[in-house]
């Protein structure tokens, strides 16, 4: 007989699934997904059905090379009859071709569809979504999830279609041969179905603890493998311990595989036996009343071949809940995630930011960080917790204002609320009250592609992708030329470090750029700025955890960067605050002290005695050298 893995998995998926709550309208969204393949779900579905109807002809037309052929010595008949069943074997071949080839374009169709859409959607959240959830049920979402989803359309309804017409055919065909044999086979299902429902329990609480100790091993690789994992690793000595913790975790996931290959095997094992007790039944039977004449050889054959097509589909519908439920919460998982609106969002009547706009206004900003409910979902966030806890206000009734070419410099001690203001300068967040201005216009009327162009950020700790010194270079303007690229490294400092590699721009920088130093990544971010050459720059910290030649060269970068633009700088540095046009003292998410570096040490007020406290030991530094 013909066991298909889809009848096998119906017992190793989680029945649990069937419990869930799904999402009001959930299979008229799916429709909406479904309806552009309808061209291919149609002669999909026929081919389904084709292959189905093409199950019940060999076994008729071997009854009919018996009954018609062979015991009647009529060799012509014997000859077209197995011409016939050959015919019906290259055909159920070209339609089980056909089939697939439709089931692929359906099913990587909608893959391609529903990975697109997610990844656009995720890639128009918040920070504060990324802040909050996790990566790898980020990417879950994107794998599993999505080809959980088109199953629905392609194994999950084939399978349904398929099954449910071969077992009311196989059914028909055998009771209109012989019904005392049909039901005599039927009467044998509950000796078989009972265990196997049993088997099938286990191996769907095998199949969950399999996914949690798969999920716990790719958890420790994926941490353990990228570069501050390991280097983590490497500094405080642990390689003996992290290679026991990954090969316990590894000795779990065999021994759950062992245990979940023998449930599997009893499980064909068992359907194999009920086949062949009940072709024994059948011939047993059969034969004797072949021997009486109660009827024909031929209809002894036809029935033991079509009772092996009865028991695979039969199993497989007594789970077809499960396969359904699991499809449609995929679907539900995934249409989750699409229907979490971004808080940050372009309106409709958005305009252009005016070209040239360089000023900068906050004008009665307060703000606060939105809550875990507000940006992201327990599911997409570590151990599915959210943190639900009120979240507290970060700045009140923040108004200043930065002229074109202006620079104005944060300061305070940390979580004073310095970063925060930047995030709202580059409309990361949103304000909870209050306007930040660009040339007089709102940022939240303007579309955002003209507030990217208008605004750029340097950050303490720049990103760089794992490419080439020219992919992340481009990545801030595509269209620039190699002369371009060179031009916006020498220019940040960076023109010694090009010279010295040999592939000089297509040097690939490493995960997260870590084969080049501190002082490099941040010269090349400034280099990616100067390419973008926004009129409007944001600094968080860049020249932060520098050593003092990394920092000089940096600060030499920053001077050309910042010349002829409008700054807004968060400074720890002493030449930095001293350079600039205006100095904004931030404590407790509010503007204590304005002014230059002069006035508001005559003040003798919280600047002062930042200076004396941090500024001061960076004055004695730059006297000694």
């Amino acid at each position: 007989m013909t066991v298909t893995w889809e009848t096998m998995r119906s017992f190793t998926r989680d029945g649990s699934v069937t419990r869930q709550r799904l999402s009001p309208g959930l299979a008229r969204r799916i429709a909406r997904y479904a309806r552009p393949y309808l061209r291919d779900i149609v002669p999909f579905l026929l081919l389904v059905v084709l292959a189905a109807v093409l199950g019940i002809v060999n076994p008729l037309l071997f009854k009919a090379i018996i009954d018609d052929g062979i015991v009647p010595r009529d060799v012509s008949v014997v000859v077209w009859l197995s011409v016939a069943v050959a015919g019906v074997a290259v055909l159920d071949a070209a339609l089980s071709l056909l089939q697939r080839w439709y089931s692929a374009r359906l099913g990587e169709g909608l893959i391609y569809d529903l990975r697109a859409e997610v990844f656009d959607h995720v890639q128009r959240m918040p920070i504060a979504f990324f802040v909050r959830a996790q990566t790898g049920a980020l990417v879950s979402r994107l794998n599993n999830d999505v080809i959980g989803a088109q199953r629905a359309l392609t194994s999950t309804l084939s399978s349904v279609v398929s099954n449910a017409l071969s077992l009311v055919l196989v059914l028909a065909t055998m009771f209109t041969l012989s019904w005392q044999i049909t039901l005599i086979a039927l009467a044998l299902l509950p000796l078989f179905l009972l265990p196997v429902r049993w088997i099938g329990r286990r191996l769907q609480r095998i199949t969950r603890e399999q996914m949690t100790v798969d999920a716990e091993m790719s958890s420790l690789m994926t941490e353990r493998f990228g570069v501050a994992g390991a280097m983590l690793a490497k500094l405080y000595g642990r390689a003996d311990e992290e290679s026991a913790r990954f090969s316990e975790r590894a000795a779990r996931v065999r021994d759950m595989g062992v245990v979940s290959a023998m449930y599997s095997r009893v499980f064909f094992v068992a359907l194999t036996l009920l086949a062949a007790l009940a072709t024994a039944v059948v011939y047993g039977l059969g034969g004797t009343l072949v021997v009486t004449g109660a009827f024909e050889l031929g209809t002894l054959v036809a029935l033991a071949t079509l009772l092996t097509r009865l028991y695979g589909p039969l199993t497989a519908l007594s789970n077809v809940h499960v396969d359904v439920m699991t499809a449609l919460v995929s679907f539900d998982r995934v249409f989750e995630v699409l229907d979490l609106h971004p808080m940050v969002r372009e309106e409709p009547d958005a305009a252009e930011l005016p070209a040239g706009a360089a000023d900068i206004e906050f004008d009665h900003v307060s703000f606060r960080y939105p809550a875990s409910s507000e940006v992201s979902l327990a599911s997409l966030e570590s151990v599915a917790r959210q943190d639900n806890a009120p979240a507290h206000q970060v700045l009140h009734d923040i108004s200043f204002r930065a002229e074109p070419g202006q620079t104005v410099a944060l300061v305070g001690h940390s979580g004073a609320g310095k970063t925060t203001i930047t995030h709202l300068a580059g409309r990361l967040y949103d304000v909870d009250s209050g306007a930040v201005r660009i040339g007089g216009v709102d940022v939240r009327d303007v579309t955002l592609a003209s507030l990217y162009r208008t605004v750029g950020v340097v950050t303490q700790e720049a990103h760089m992708f794992h490419d080439t010194i020219r992919a992340n270079l481009a990545f801030a303007r595509p269209d620039a030329t190699d002369a371009e690229l060179v031009d916006a490294l020498r220019t940040a400092q960076l023109g010694h470090l090009l010279e010295a590699l040999p592939e000089g721009l297509d040097t690939v920088v490493g995960d997260r750029g870590y084969r080049l130093s501190g002082g490099e990544k941040q010269r090349l971010a400034i280099a990616q700025l100067l390419l973008k050459a926004p009129p409007i720059v944001v600094l968080d910290e860049a020249t932060a955890h520098l050593d003092s030649e990394s920092e000089a060269a940096v600060q030499e970068a920053l001077r050309t960067a910042l010349s002829g633009r409008t700054a807004l700088v968060i400074a720890h540095r002493l030449a930095t605050i001293r350079e600039a046009d205006r100095i904004l003292v931030i404590s407790d998410g509010r503007i204590a002290e304005e002014g230059t570096h002069t006035e508001l040490l005559d003040r003798d007020g919280l600047y002062a005695e930042l200076y004396r406290t941090q500024f001061a030991p960076q004055r004695d530094t730059e006297h000694a050298a």
